[in-house]
């Protein structure tokens, strides 16, 4: 029987499934945690922890931020030899980075060094990618520029949508820590510089970059319906003194049959979509 350690925060869905990887994979936990249970109530893919925790005997431990101090003790009285960090938007500090014995792992959804940062799921799309994928690393001072464990690799098919990625992001998740498990309890998980040279930077995003160019090009805005659907906020126009947020469309030719959005280089036909009035 290994004596590592694992330890793991997560506070939405694809952290859970994780967490239940690592038992299937003949791991177990010795500690996790998560947000305060009022916390990013309405965040994507919000779930809670006690559940499994307690099924597992697991301590579960709960703070506003991974780095208060109250953290930082718990892993440290757990005796982590490592310490997973996924689905977590705060930003790891050097204190919590060097509580576990060996390390903080973490899992980025792309093929790092391509696309650190943020929205990685959007930008694959918006920038036409043929393929993206997951990695594992170890997490360090920078932003996702940690040495790369194990990475997977997803194509994105033609007409691939936010929600369809996202799924296919969360399979990959499991898969990488199913490999990284029997590894990391024999202390044999490899690491691998990353290549700075090959890095790019993807900027974060916010509900208002979604607001759709009637003066660009439909294939843009086709493009940009499927990226930022669900679980996003959605692509969007305002038209006539509502904002209608579209989560489906395709680009309509002329036997295409309902609502159409005009474009110099042709239509949108709107599927799925909701109206509001403009505030």
């Amino acid at each position: 029987m290994s004596d590592i350690k694992i330890g793991f925060v997560t506070c939405v869905r694809i952290g859970l499934s994780c967490m239940d990887a690592i038992y299937k994979s003949g791991g177990s936990l010795s500690m996790a945690i998560t947000l305060n249970d009022d916390q990013a109530v309405k965040k994507s893919g919000r779930v809670y922890l006690d559940k499994f925790c307690k099924s597992h005997g697991i301590p579960l431990v709960k703070s506003k931020n991974v780095n208060d101090q109250v953290i930082i003790d718990a892993i440290k009285s757990s005796e982590l030899d490592w310490l997973f960090i996924i689905g977590w938007s705060q930003i790891a500090l050097p204190l919590l980075l060097k509580a576990p014995s060996k390390g903080v792992l973490g899992a980025h959804p792309t093929l790092l060094p391509i696309g650190r940062g943020r929205a990685a799921i959007p930008w694959a799309i918006l920038k036409d990618l043929k393929e993206t994928g997951v990695t594992l690393f170890k997490l360090d001072n920078g932003v996702d520029t940690g040495p790369i464990a194990i990475q997977k690799i997803i194509e994105i098919k033609s007409g691939c949508t936010a929600e369809d990625l996202y799924q296919e992001v969360d399979i990959k998740h499991v898969e990488i820590i199913k490999e990284a498990i029997p590894l990391l309890l024999n202390d044999n998980l490899l690491f691998k510089d990353q290549n700075d040279n090959d890095a790019t930077i993807w900027s974060g995003r916010s509900p208002e970059d979604g607001e759709i160019d009637l003066q660009g090009s439909v294939y843009e805005a086709e493009r940009l319906v499927r990226a930022i659907t669900h679980p996003y906020p959605g692509a969007f126009v305002h038209k006539d003194g509502i904002k209608v947020v579209i989560w489906k469309a395709v680009v309509a030719d002329d036997s295409f049959e309902g609502q159409a959005l005009t474009f110099p280089d042709g239509a949108l036909g709107l599927i799925d979509f909701d109206e509001y009035p403009d505030n």
